[in-house]
């Protein structure tokens, strides 16, 4: 019989769980500060400066608010994936590698805990 462990224990899942509800938290703290950011229309009191000036300030702000958009895109993307982890966990499939099927190192999930590749199957890409 192989020593290979072909998925986490209870106790390793739920840490894992822990680590990825916090990630969550904070990702949705980072997303609505984001879309505080883009939505608000409030003026930066800019009336009385020059009119040369107010027209780059409102280009630069525009180019500001799509930067965030994409941020906050990606932030939700980042969101999703951590949730689907945790569907991982509760099917107990978390932490399998797609690819190769063996367990994705544990340094690895702490660090990226949505991962759904071993460094091995991610190299090969």
């Amino acid at each position: 019989m192989s020593d290979v462990k072909l998925k986490y224990s209870d106790a390793d899942l739920q840490e894992f769980k822990e680590i990825i509800e916090k990630k969550i938290a904070g990702a949705k703290a980072d997303l609505a500060l984001l879309e505080s950011s883009y939505k608000n229309d409030a003026s930066n009191g800019t009336d009385d400066t020059s009119h040369s000036f107010k027209s780059f300030d409102e280009g630069s702000e525009v180019m500001s608010k799509e930067a965030n958009v994409q941020l906050a895109i990606r932030q939700e993307k980042f969101i999703r994936d951590l949730k689907n982890a945790l569907i991982r966990i509760e099917n107990k499939t978390y932490g399998i590698c797609r690819v190769t099927r063996k367990l994705i190192q544990k340094e690895r999930l702490k660090l990226v805990p949505h991962a759904t590749l071993s460094i091995e199957a991610k190299r090969k890409q």
